[in-house]
């Protein structure tokens, strides 16, 4: 199952009279890669047909938009091949990626760079990682490791890297799906290769500072730095071991063995306090134990079927010493906080009824108990989640599925939201969709 998993963030400002200050959603999950959408002057119900401000024709993908400068950028695949496959079924298939800019205010193609690719992976319906945009540049990794930076206002090739070619590797059974991580000067990407799982690269000439790990296979999980211990972990997540490594250098700190299903860890890694959370594929769950005076880490517990997220689609989101996710098995729960147990479940608001690998994205609102909530019918809704369960608000039908899973129509892409608006895609287009009050 091919997750991706992208979204977008914004601020809002109170200064005596009402003052709204809109930050864009540059990268996977917004601003500071946390899935909250914090401007204010946004509706609380949603009407029954919301304004859609323009709609752009796009081709496949499951990879979210970014927003920045008044622009959106986005990838996809153009093909005349069969993308609908088997969940675990390589087929070739020929076509053309591209990375796109929009008119964020008319939805209009400013700039297209395409670039033939056969893909070898399953679900081909196109590229799976939000573009970063960061000081004037875009950075786009597609779904067979080409790596770009562009300029961001003409689309201009900066530097580019296949890491496939590079690393002497192959593309991952659901593709190059990991987000990549700024941090600082570097680029942190999931390369995959003999001692190069990951590597940190200069963001300006796509220079390699570094190379860290081996593992089986490149997995999906994008990376994630903490402060523990009293210095910053640069934590991976491989089908074979979590470990963390120093950020600076790749040196690794420690590691934990672990063995995926299928490879398949799709999400980034919950921090709470001295505990670490991993939820895979088929309940291959662990929950990690961290020193608090120096860079190590236990296992607490792992793979237990009544304990955790086997998280697919959807990153889980930690508010208040709980997390709030979607079950591969296809409900919502909220789990505690080491122990992991599941405080309640439910197949809401997807279905009455559990859908396998069920997916229905969250994003919170400011710092709030609600949530942006959008699911794979293309429905948007607004919902509430608290330790005592789940309260659907208001839902509004918005983009039509164009994908399909476990035969059921689909639609596997986070939403961006930025400027009181709403950006989400399918395999047909991509729309902007006014939330303001």
């Amino acid at each position: 199952m091919l997750r991706i998993c992208l979204c977008l963030t914004m601020l809002g400002t109170t200064l005596g009279t009402t003052v709204v200050h809109a930050d864009d959603w540059p990268q996977w999950m917004g601003l500071k890669r946390d899935n909250v959408w914090r401007e204010t002057g946004v509706v609380d119900t949603l009407p029954k047909d919301p304004k859609i401000v323009w709609r752009a024709p796009v081709a496949g993908g499951y990879s979210g938009p970014a927003v920045a400068a008044g622009k959106v950028y986005v990838t996809d695949y153009e093909t005349k091949d069969e993308v609908k496959v088997g969940n675990f079924e390589r087929k070739a298939s020929t076509g053309t990626e591209r990375v796109l800019c929009l008119d964020e205010k008319t939805g209009k193609e400013i700039w297209s760079v395409p670039r033939p690719e056969t893909y070898t992976i399953s679900y081909p319906a196109g590229p799976r990682s939000t573009p970063i945009v960061d000081h004037g540049k875009v950075y786009a990794q597609l779904a067979e490791g080409q790596l770009y930076c562009l300029d961001a206002n003409s689309g201009k090739k900066v530097w580019e890297k296949n890491l496939k070619e590079v690393y002497k590797t192959k593309a991952a059974l659901w593709g190059y799906s990991s987000q990549p991580l700024i941090d600082g000067n570097k680029l942190i990407v999931i390369a995959g290769g003999d001692g190069s799982h990951c590597v940190a690269l200069n963001k300006e000439n796509g220079d390699e500072i570094w190379r860290t790990g081996t593992a089986t296979e490149q997995g999906y999980s994008p990376p994630l730095i903490i402060q523990q211990a009293g210095v910053r972990q640069l934590v991976l997540c491989s089908p074979d071991a979590i470990y963390a490594v120093d950020p600076e250098t790749g040196k690794q700190y420690w590691s934990v063995d672990y063995k995926a299903d299928n490879g398949s860890i799709i999400m980034t890694p919950i921090h709470l306090g001295n505990y670490l959370f991993v939820g895979g594929y088929n309940n291959k769950n662990i929950m990690i134990e961290l020193a608090s005076d120096k860079p190590a880490a236990k296992t607490l517990w792992r793979d237990q079927a009544k304990k955790g997220i086997s998280s697919i689609n959807v990153q889980p989101f930690l508010m208040d010493g709980k997390v709030y996710g979607y079950d591969q098995g296809g409900e919502l729960r909220c789990i505690d906080i080491p122990s992991g147990e599941i405080v309640w479940s439910t197949p809401k608001p997807l279905s009455e009824r559990k859908i396998n690998s069920g997916t229905v994205f969250l994003t919170r609102s400011g710092s709030t108990d609600k949530f942006w909530m959008f699911a794979q019918t293309g429905d948007l809704i607004i919902g509430q989640l608290t330790p005592k369960g789940f309260t659907e608000l208001s839902r509004a039908h918005v983009i039509d599925p164009t994908n399909n899973a476990f035969g059921v129509d689909v639609v596997w892409c986070a939403p961006a939201f930025a400027n009181k608006r709403m950006y989400v895609r399918n395999d047909k287009e991509l729309i902007c969709v006014d939330l303001a009050k």
